[in-house]
């Protein structure tokens, strides 16, 4: 049985997309599963696996990923937070140290700055993994209907057509809960 892939160029990723979905299929081959090290391997070729094991593995690894962007995100913001408040608290001392602490604040925005494009970028990249995954799962399920039905003798014309969803699901969440400046 041929597995099949799909080249990752082809998804609508930007490049620095494309190195994250490769760097992510590079880290799930490190689990050691058989369906992981596949993957990782299509990734070095620029292929994206379009197998349910290897899709969802994907899909956790990314939720897990943006889980730590939030807390990253969560973090800094907190840290911008108490530098705001220390500052004003200290309004009369401010001068001598203000060169240093204002690059401080300026490095804090700027990782909050990429961390939000990072948390971006791999939502859009985690929208298209889990498209993909839902056509593998209908495909499996048509292929299991239709061997079923080749089994107990039945071989009706439908089990024979293809099903194709009629677009894209787009479910941008909200996202209120990132701090923006």
């Amino acid at each position: 049985m041929t597995t099949n892939a799909v080249p990752d160029t082809q998804l609508g990723l930007t490049a620095e997309e494309i190195q994250l979905l490769r760097q992510g299929q590079a880290a799930l081959g490190a689990g050691g599963s058989s369906s992981s090290r596949a993957a990782s391997r299509a990734s070095s070729q620029g292929l994206l696996m379009l197998d349910s094991s290897s899709l969802t593995a994907l899909s956790r690894y990314f939720d897990r990923l943006m889980v730590n962007i939030e807390q990253n995100i969560q973090y800094l913001s907190e840290q911008a937070q108490m530098f705001t408040q220390v500052q004003y608290d200290r309004a009369g001392n401010i001068i001598d140290g203000a060169d240093a602490e204002i690059a401080r604040y300026t490095d804090i925005l700027r990782q909050l700055d990429e961390l939000e494009v990072d948390f971006d970028r791999i939502a859009h990249i985690k929208e298209i993994v889990k498209g993909y995954r839902a056509r593998v799962q209908d495909v499996e399920r048509e292929l299991e209907t239709s061997g079923s039905s080749r089994r107990h003798g039945h071989t009706s014309s439908s089990s024979t057509r293809h099903h194709h969803s009629s677009g894209h699901r787009h479910s941008h969440s909200s996202s209120s809960h990132r701090h923006r400046r």
